[in-house]
């Protein structure tokens, strides 16, 4: 708290806002992480239940100039890249959180230009990545491009595989939160303890105000395996990786995934169970072609399995 006040005192990054902010959140994640889900969480939670909100800002560009989307105290209004930000925040109000986030880009990519052009990143209060299980992210982010009848198998294989990558440098942002001050949401966890997000909100400084999972967020069309659902309660994020058990391209993302030591080891340290279901499957030669030898490689012979469905 001592540290977003000191930023508090020197802030220069917000003249275009027109007004003077509560916290201040930046927020990276992959798609089919849960970013959307905890974001409305945030929102209900800040402090007064005040917040603006820019969703899908544009790596490289000036987040207030290429925004998809703009929520004020969590509720989606219209409105876009092109209009005026300053009157989305006049309507939160002085002292509202301010929270603008990126998909599939992270702050450690190289790149030419800053993630965030013409924005004073050490007035930032906090650096938030959200991240998510590998097994699941990856059946559900396959499943997502599965509904788009553009991509053929060999193209929705290339693209999952070309996010490991991405995904392989958020791993390095979660193992190294504390020596770069950031604050690492991991979905898995944030679903499934509410404990886990208490804590989370404590140290974010915001309030206990609204705690529950909330309602399915539409971004994406919500869901990618539940699309009627309206209540974030009702979904089973955790047993995405044993509907995709049976699909052979979710195979073939896998076994090739398992191949790359240095993602096993990252994965060791932040999703072990996970890491541990991919390394067995690495360990074997043949492609795993049926099913239930997939399940077993994933589940077998550690326990890995349960631990999977209680995290995600």
């Amino acid at each position: 708290m001592a540290r977003m006040a000191a930023k508090r005192e020197s802030r220069t990054g917000w003249a275009d806002l027109g007004i003077a902010p509560g916290p201040v959140l930046r927020v990276f994640g992959m798609r089919r992480s849960g970013n959307h889900a905890i974001i409305n969480w945030l929102a209900r939670n800040a402090p007064g239940g005040r917040s603006v909100f820019f969703n899908n800002c544009t790596a490289g560009r000036d987040p207030f100039a290429s925004f998809r989307a703009v929520e004020i105290d969590g509720r989606r209004r219209p409105g876009s890249a092109g209009d005026n930000p300053a009157e989305f925040a006049r309507r939160a109000g002085d002292g509202a959180a301010v929270i603008f986030s990126y998909e599939d880009a992270m702050p450690n990519e190289r790149r030419k230009r800053p993630v965030s052009v013409g924005v004073d990143e050490g007035a930032i209060d906090f650096e938030v990545i959200v991240c998510r299980g590998f097994l699941n992210w990856a059946a559900s982010l396959l499943r997502k491009l599965q509904g788009n009848p553009a991509y053929g198998a060999h193209q929705r294989v290339a693209i999952v595989l070309r996010a490991v990558e991405l995904y392989s440098l958020m791993l390095d942002l979660a193992i190294a939160e504390e020596e770069l001050g950031l604050v690492v949401i991991r979905y898995d966890d944030w679903i499934a303890q509410p404990a886990y997000r208490a804590g989370l909100l404590e140290r974010l400084g915001f309030e206990r105000r609204d705690d529950t999972l909330g309602e399915v967020q539409r971004y994406g069309n919500g869901s990618s395996f539940q699309k009627e659902a309206v209540s974030a309660e009702d979904l089973r994020p955790e047993n995405r990786w044993r509907e995709m058990s049976d699909d052979p391209e979710y195979r073939i993302v896998l076994w090739l995934a398992g191949q790359d030591a240095g993602l096993r080891d990252k994965l060791s340290r932040v999703f072990p169970a996970d890491a541990a279901g991919l390394q067995r499957l690495a360990a074997n030669t043949a492609f795993p072609a049926p099913s239930e030898a997939m399940s077993e490689e994933l589940s077998a012979p550690h326990g890995a399995h349960p631990q999977i469905l209680r995290r995600n």
